[in-house]
């Protein structure tokens, strides 16, 4: 099981056993903030995690009378992070648990590790062996500093409504369509069959922007290469999956919804503007959350085009150096992050484990939302199967100009070329 590779060294200890009994255990006794009285831990996280919507908060509550948990979520991340960037620098107004996205792992491993707790130092210390190979390894200091347990991880698969394939003439059987599409041109060609008899209003795709993610996430290098150098000018990769992404712009394959920011793409799980969706696990829950049940039946899954691996988004629970109940924060991530929470979360909003015991819990998980629908071996399959993704300090910033770069050709009629240099002009105000 392998997805990710940091620029930074890491070190080898982290890097032992992969199958580990798990520690599913709430933590014994009441807990306290040091002078015995109550705790109130304060979590901050971004989009959908899943811990507050199966009610794991209220459950660890229960099991450890004494503690308080108080939890906000930033619906972008986009939002998210450079908030939490403010108040890291003011040393105020953090949170004592906050979620770190993978794409930004780097820069607090790299530039931020005084801001961070180590963990290795807390009752976590104990957790940190029991994940994948590389995920803890991508949040590990040069010096060994351990800065975030992680909670799930990204595979990919494609997502779509069986309903406007159907009202289009295409296959709606997962195999049937996995076999129409081997490569991401076969899957562009198909699209334009369904533009050409879809439904009124409706598009192939959502965005260029989360097809151009799609395409990336089955590559090694993309923004940085193993030297650690940003390479996203000269990467062939990136430039192949930005011009893939815009010619489908270009040609009206897109609904032009910005992923995250825009209602109506929200709306349009529910309404149909857009049949196909590139999803990683993670969108599983998401889709549910805004089809609601009237979408139950409409939605399946298969893989990417060719079988392809790939891996897009996870994160990590992190403890910022100013929280005043590290040991407290500290058994609460340890408790969340573990297998049997990981697996319940998995079943319920779609969120990878990623820990090896969790990811056997899950593998022969089906999901009556998406036509019972085998979720478990298609994103474990591609969890198996992607390529071990080289991370960098400034993916995020990257990536962010890349997707606001396709969103200008797609719904203002910006020319790819000229889009592209845009993008590298934000990137290069932003980085250097």
């Amino acid at each position: 099981m392998r997805t990710f590779r940091t620029t930074a060294p890491v070190a080898a200890a982290v890097c032992g056993a992969l199958l580990l009994s798990a520690c599913g255990g709430a933590a014994s006794g009441a807990a306290d903030g040091g002078d015995g009285g109550p705790v109130e831990l304060t979590v901050s996280l971004f989009g959908t995690f899943g811990y507050e919507e199966i009610g794991l908060f209220d459950r660890y509550e229960a099991e450890n009378p004494g503690v308080t948990i108080s939890y906000e979520s930033t619906q972008g991340e986009d939002k998210y992070w450079p908030a939490l960037q403010t108040r890291l620098a003011s040393g105020s107004g953090v949170a004592d648990v906050q979620g770190i996205e993978v794409a930004r792992i780097s820069q607090v491993v790299t530039e931020q590790a005084d801001l961070w707790t180590d963990l290795r130092q807390t009752p976590a210390a104990d957790a940190i062996d029991r994940f994948v190979e590389w995920k803890e390894p991508a949040a590990t200091t040069a010096d060994g500093a351990v800065l975030g347990l992680g909670t799930d991880i990204g595979p990919m698969g494609l997502c779509y409504r069986s309903d406007l394939l159907g009202q289009a003439g295409l296959p709606t059987d997962p195999a049937a369509l996995s076999a129409r599409m081997q490569s991401w041109d076969d899957y562009v060609a198909l699209g334009r069959e369904y533009q050409a008899a879809a439904p009124e209003g409706s598009a192939w795709m959502d965005s260029a922007g989360g097809f151009y993610n799609a395409i990336i996430s089955t590559e090694e290098e993309i923004y940085y290469d193993t030297s650690g150098q940003l390479v996203h000018d000269t990467n062939p990769a990136v430039r192949s999956a930005f011009d893939t992404a815009a010619a489908a712009g270009q040609a009206g394959l897109t609904a032009r919804l910005e992923q995250f920011v825009d209602p109506g793409w929200d709306a349009g799980f529910a309404s149909g503007s857009f049949a196909t969706i590139a999803c990683p696990s993670w969108m599983i829950g998401y889709i549910k959350g805004k089809a609601g049940d009237a979408g139950a039946g409409q939605w399946n899954v298969t893989t990417l085009p060719g079988g392809a691996g790939g891996n897009w988004g996870g994160a990590y629970l992190g403890i910022p150096a100013s929280s005043e109940h590290v040991e407290e924060a500290a058994e609460l991530i340890a408790w969340l992050t573990a297998p049997e929470q990981q697996a319940e979360v998995f079943a319920s909003a779609g969120n990878f484990p990623s820990t090896t015991e969790g990811i056997e819990m899950v593998g022969d998980a089906t999901d009556p939302y998406f036509n019972d629908a085998p979720i478990g071996q298609i994103f474990t399959t591609s969890a198996t199967a992607a390529p071990v993704q080289v991370l960098g300090p400034e993916d995020g910033v990257v990536k962010s100009a890349m997707v606001q770069a396709l969103l200008s050709v797609e719904a203002n009629g910006v020319a790819p070329a000229d889009a592209w240099q845009s993008a590298l002009d934000d990137v290069a105000g932003q980085v250097g």
